[in-house]
């Protein structure tokens, strides 16, 4: 096992192409797999670029997921305090406590059966976008609407606060907000869901948050899970819907071809999950032992990120990695995680974009960019990178 001289880097996120990883995380995972990364904290860890080493880091329960080993890769201050229930942060056997309460829940079978709920959400958004007429922005009128009125309507949150959890969740993760707004959002969000446990609680639904409610997890804990899911059940999809539509924009005879064959639609998921891979600034582990990894030698407390967009653009795991290929087999992409900690809400986030991908260039066979491609912006010190904005017309 080797330590290395290398001098630490500096985490990148200057981007040359608004879909590809920025040409030095590119240029790291060729060079040095596993490389020495200075946080902006001060502190030391290392970044992990390529495959392997990234899905032998999410499967090695000797790297902790636990809260105190929360970095930032980038920007300043310190992340948002850990929140009981939020599971993401723990490690076994509580996560395993947590977890249970919602395989369950996001089962393949239980999740097929959301389809129709979500055909209706999608349906009822193009046909309100068609009433307002083009030009259409697509992120505000589409891609944030539809997931978070599905997990709204999962968890058996009100309707009518659907937009309150579209705009707090996406300040939580802008690290181009000031720290106090991101604490802020996090707060009233925590306020809000209390609030609602204790409301299920007194008078159960037939909705997730209802059988949370009746479950052992304290209204803390209850709350926190609420909103992990809520979150990620959103933001992320939201960000796929935004930044997939301008990607199949930008690759016409990509679109051409799913329109000629919608069957693909299952792979071409995939496929876009693979290539754009949103979450940005990478997944955070914490050594709890020495551990070699890749040659080198983590040790026992040392910080690990791994970058998910560098892993699935390596050619030793796919075939010309830089192309945007729906046809491809790309099965074994790490954009939902790896490991115990894989995204437990995956299946239905599935659901959500062959619904709404394929909705939206059935109904619109001339969907096109309403502005220039050097006008659309893009959320590049997000954690979950994707567009802004994406006028659009048909």
């Amino acid at each position: 096992m080797t330590r290395t001289d290398l001098k630490p880097v500096e985490f990148p996120t200057e981007r040359t192409c608004p879909f590809s990883p920025p040409p030095k995380l590119t240029e790291l995972r060729d060079e040095h797999p596993v490389s020495r990364l200075a946080y902006p904290d001060g502190t030391t860890g290392w970044l992990v670029t390529g495959h392997a080493a990234a899905r032998a880091v999410l499967n090695d329960p000797r790297f902790s997921s636990r809260g105190e080993h929360r970095r930032m890769a980038v920007g300043e201050g310190a992340p948002q305090p850990t929140r009981p229930g939020v599971f993401i942060f723990m490690d076994p056997p509580d996560h395993t406590r947590f977890r249970k309460l919602f395989t369950g829940e996001f089962t393949v079978r239980r999740t097929k059966n959301l389809e129709p709920k979500v055909e209706r959400i999608t349906a009822d958004r193009i046909a309100a976008m068609r009433e307002m007429g083009p030009p259409a922005d697509l992120v505000q009128e589409f891609a944030l609407p539809v997931p978070s009125l599905v997990i709204c309507a999962l968890l058996g949150v009100p309707y009518e606060d659907h937009e309150f959890f579209q705009r707090h969740s996406e300040t939580m993760l802008d690290y181009e907000r000031p720290m106090h707004e991101a604490v802020e959002a996090f707060t009233l969000m925590a306020e809000f869901l209390t609030e609602l446990i204790r409301r299920k609680r007194a008078k159960p639904e037939d909705d997730l948050l209802s059988r949370v409610a009746a479950s052992d997890l304290t209204d803390a804990e209850a709350a926190g899970s609420a909103m992990l899911l809520l979150t990620a059940g959103h933001e992320t999809t939201a960000k796929m819907l935004g930044l997939g539509t301008y990607l199949l924009l930008s690759h016409p005879e990509q679109l051409a071809l799913l329109r000629e064959k919608p069957e693909l639609i299952n792979g071409a998921v995939e496929e876009m999950m693979r290539y754009l891979s949103i979450v940005q600034f990478g997944i955070i582990r914490g050594a709890t032992e020495d551990i070699e990894l890749d040659g080198r030698l983590i040790r026992e407390g040392e910080v690990v990120t791994v970058a998910l967009s560098t892993a699935n653009r390596d050619p030793a795991f796919f075939g010309d990695p830089d192309v945007l290929d729906l046809s491809r087999n790309a099965g074994r992409h790490l954009a939902f995680g790896y490991g115990a900690h894989q995204c437990v809400g995956q299946q239905l986030a599935r659901i959500e974009m062959r619904v709404a991908f394929s909705q939206l260039i059935r109904e619109f066979p001339g969907l096109h960019l309403a502005v220039a491609p050097d006008e659309i912006q893009t959320a590049h010190l997000a954690s979950m990178y994707g567009v802004r904005r994406l006028p659009v017309g048909w």
